[in-house]
């Protein structure tokens, strides 16, 4: 009696270690796919629960959300910016990081050319290339420099040219920087120097190096942003803009 009371016991706790395992599963897959519904950019799910979310949903661009022009109030969205809500737009998009793990990405931008950053992130995510992250600038104050240094990638911020009255195009939302930290802006100045924008990316100055991250001529970003009408501030010639595409 006591020999089949013990193997019961221990039926019983395989299957309650089963049923455990099943529901810890389900309520991680739940968060994830809830993660995707909410769009909590930053955060990281598996291929199989963008699948099962529905990948065309995680690539598209829509109107500016109240819950996200919120966020972008007095930041981004200055009170003396001239640039109308409904000339933006949402881009939710997924991006792989360098790990290979895949993240929600999230971005503003003009309205005309949403459609171009759709395209081209869903081929990047296609090809797996690496974006460390893309979160709205707002969640760093809309502080350039800070987003930079995080390697954040972003796109609209109604600011000036640093130095200048010029509004910058990231004003317009018609800029985008990727990976900045790995692709800063570099200019010699008139007494010889040369500035590195964001400074901690002096390291990648040196394009002669090899390292991850890095934007070059004819590598997959460059030909994507450059077919669909984008300049590449690589390829100016009074300063060297890396991280940056824009379309006039």
């Amino acid at each position: 009696m006591e020999k089949l009371r013990n193997t019961i016991v221990r039926f019983m706790q395989k299957r309650l270690f089963i049923i455990i395992l099943f529901i810890v599963a389900t309520l991680h897959s739940f968060a994830a796919t809830d993660a995707l519904s909410a769009w909590r950019a930053g955060e990281k799910v598996t291929y199989k629960e963008v699948v099962n979310y529905g990948i065309d949903k995680c690539f598209m661009a829509i109107a500016i959300p109240d819950n996200v022009f919120a966020r972008m109030k007095g930041k981004t969205y200055k009170k003396n910016c001239t640039v109308r809500r409904a000339d933006l737009r949402y881009v939710k998009a997924l991006h792989y990081n360098l790990q290979g793990e895949i993240c929600i990405g999230e971005l503003v931008c003009d309205k005309g050319i949403s459609g171009d950053l759709v395209d081209i992130f869903r081929k990047l995510f296609n090809a797996k290339y690496p974006i460390e992250r893309m979160v709205l600038i707002d969640n760093y104050g809309a502080d350039d420099k800070c987003s930079m240094e995080a390697n954040n990638t972003s796109c609209f911020n109604y600011r000036f040219v640093a130095g200048s009255k010029v509004l910058s195009n990231h004003s317009r939302g018609r800029a985008v920087d990727i990976n900045p930290l790995y692709n800063p802006c570099v200019a010699k100045r008139r007494n010889g120097t040369v500035s590195v924008d964001p400074e901690k990316g002096r390291r990648y100055a040196d394009r002669s190096k090899s390292f991850s991250y890095k934007i070059e001529k004819g590598d997959l970003c460059y030909r994507l942003f450059i077919e669909h009408g984008f300049m590449w501030g690589g390829n100016w010639r009074s300063k060297k803009d890396y991280q940056h595409f824009e379309k006039k």
